[in-house]
């Protein structure tokens, strides 16, 4: 099992006025992203053979473990949980019924469980499980819980006395078959939808009770087209391995991606996951063969494209031929590109992204994408 990733900083962070001089809540990153879902065999299924990652670990009856199965799927250093309840009675089955397949849990490694709750928690945040020990034959893992936006949590994670393949409860897998690797390295970041006028209140949270600063700003004139807007603050935590972009609704004529968000799942929740690579054409021809579905770009977008973002690696046509967006900013240039959601319900989706440098969110192609997110809602009935 690779250990969790640390991503080296990209930018300095601009502080907050509610930031804190102190790290009292170091992050090592991200240690893993678990989903709730109706069925975890199918979902893993669909997340190895399409986006190419590896089983790595399971849990379930066959391992002690007899009210739910969870799926450890890891490609890089990423690494994601599907778990499915086995009774209606669960608290997971009444997740999914609310808000149907999505993000429960964002866990952060950390060297201390029990001070990050505490720390955490002394500064306002609610408590969802203390601080646990977890232990088998392979060692100690501490974990602990807080409530974030709407039914999200995040769990600190402390496994450095612990060298099994995920934690305690869980068998390893050695060798999968169906694997079909894509190239995907780390998670760059994860985007949160909420309500109107909850977005300062989410920035204040990560800010007073996590430590998080202010890294960009967008409002209503920077992500907007014709029908619909947004607004969206990036928090990062102090060293730059944890980004969190909070997005939420903006006044338009029409409802906006946001709105269609949380109205399908029923509340704030984890909208899109940017996951990294080092070579995004080959990640997305791969995936696209797979079965992963992309938003489509039009012509046009590429048509001034050079004169735009400036001398690039990569050629043009390959860029149109497969939807890959190229912004550029002071430190380079970064390409990216946005899944269909993955799921029935138009909620949660995938970002694909590669940086050459550059260090922002691609604030250049805001107006395409949400175009593009348009035209898919407008087929939807949703606009």
């Amino acid at each position: 099992m690779v250990a969790a990733h640390a991503i080296s900083p990209v930018a300095p962070v601009t502080k907050s006025p509610q930031g804190s001089d102190v790290d009292f809540l170091p992050l090592l990153g991200t240690d893993y992203v678990e989903f709730y879902v109706g069925n975890a065999r199918q979902a893993a299924y669909f997340y190895r053979v399409a986006m190419g990652m590896s089983l790595v670990a399971y849990s379930g009856p066959e391992t002690g473990q007899h009210d739910q199965a969870s799926y450890v799927l890891q490609q890089g250093k990423v690494r994601f949980v599907f778990s499915t309840p086995l009774r209606n009675s669960s608290p997971m089955a009444w997740h999914i019924h609310r808000h149907g397949d999505g993000v429960h849990a964002i866990a952060l490694q950390v060297d201390d469980a029990r001070k990050s709750w505490f720390e955490t928690t002394r500064r306002g945040a609610k408590s969802v499980m203390e601080p646990t020990t977890c232990s088998d034959e392979n060692g100690v893992v501490v974990l602990a819980s807080i409530a974030a936006y709407g039914d999200t949590v995040h769990t600190f994670v402390e496994r450095k006395n612990y060298s099994g393949a995920f934690l305690p409860s869980y068998k390893a897998v050695n060798i999968d078959p169906l694997a079909r690797p894509t190239g995907l390295q780390h998670i760059d970041h994860m985007v949160a939808n909420v309500g109107w006028h909850e977005m300062d209140r989410w920035v204040d949270f990560y800010a007073s009770v996590m430590g998080f600063n202010l890294y960009q700003h967008f409002d209503e004139k920077d992500i907007s087209t014709e029908y619909s807007a947004l607004m969206s603050k990036v928090m990062a935590n102090h060293n730059g391995y944890v980004k969190f972009p909070i997005n939420e609704p903006a006044e338009g004529r029409k409802k906006s991606q946001v709105e269609e968000y949380l109205d399908f799942y029923n509340g704030p929740g984890v909208q899109h996951i940017a996951l990294a690579t080092c070579d995004i054409l080959n990640t997305v021809k791969t995936m696209r063969n797979q079965g992963i579905e992309f938003l489509h770009v039009p012509h046009t977008y590429y048509t001034d494209l050079q004169s735009r973002v400036g001398k690039i690696d990569e050629p043009i046509s390959e860029l149109e031929d497969l939807g890959i967006l190229v912004d550029r900013d002071d430190e380079g240039y970064m390409l990216q590109i946005f899944t269909r959601p993955v799921e029935d319900r138009p909620t949660l989706f995938f970002e694909i992204i590669q940086r050459k440098g550059s260090r922002s969110f691609g604030k250049g192609n805001f107006k395409a994408l949400f175009e593009a997110i348009e035209r898919e809602q407008m087929a939807r009935g949703n606009l």
